[in-house]
């Protein structure tokens, strides 16, 4: 059985070797990104993952793992920035405030699919505008939901955190175990 890594991220590879796994291949998905109008953000990010999971069509002998993350600041969904200063913008709404991560992991193979769906509390310093600008600064913003990285520099900012940490990282290990093993993976059998 070879598995796939429906995602272009290096953190998702990198929480994946944490568990022993190594992807056979890594296909990242073309799809549109953009909420639909009024949709919020729990229901999006399953949307999204369902649909990256969809994009890869699995091989007989494939699992084909996607996922995705998306911050929520009450029903607003805080994407990936466009600039700077938009990012700057996210900072400043979440600065001392608690927010929502959520991150949907969708596993597909000619069998099935099994997703599962995680949200993790955050809260976030208050932050001063050096602090911000710092950060801006470092550039780690880029690519990255709600304009941070909870295991870069960012994470200086986080006060507290309820929840799975590789969730915002990118992808909860746990769930993401248990759905490979519902899967059929030989997750921790030895050769």
């Amino acid at each position: 059985m070879r598995l796939i890594l429906g995602s272009g991220s290096p953190r998702r590879r990198e929480l994946l070797a944490q568990i022993g796994l190594v992807p056979d291949e890594i296909r990242a998905p073309d799809i549109d990104e953009t909420p639909r109008p009024g949709e919020l953000p729990r229901p999006y990010c399953a949307r999204m993952a369902a649909a990256k999971a969809d994009a890869l069509a699995p091989g007989a002998d494939e699992i084909v793992i996607a996922a995705d993350t998306t911050v929520a600041l009450g029903r607003r969904i805080l994407g990936k920035p466009r600039d700077a200063d938009e990012a700057r913008a996210f900072l400043a709404a979440l600065s001392g405030r608690r927010h929502r991560v959520h991150t949907s992991v969708a596993l597909r193979s000619a069998a099935g699919r099994w997703q599962r769906d995680v949200e993790t509390a955050v809260k976030l310093k208050r932050l001063s505008s050096v602090e911000i600008e710092g950060y801006i600064a470092t550039g780690d913003w880029r690519g990255k939901a709600g304009g941070y990285a909870i295991q870069g520099p960012a994470a200086a900012f986080v006060s507290w955190i309820q929840g799975s940490h590789s969730a915002v990282v990118g992808l909860p290990l746990h769930e993401t175990a248990q759905l490979l093993h519902a899967a059929g993976w030989p997750l921790w059998e030895v050769a």
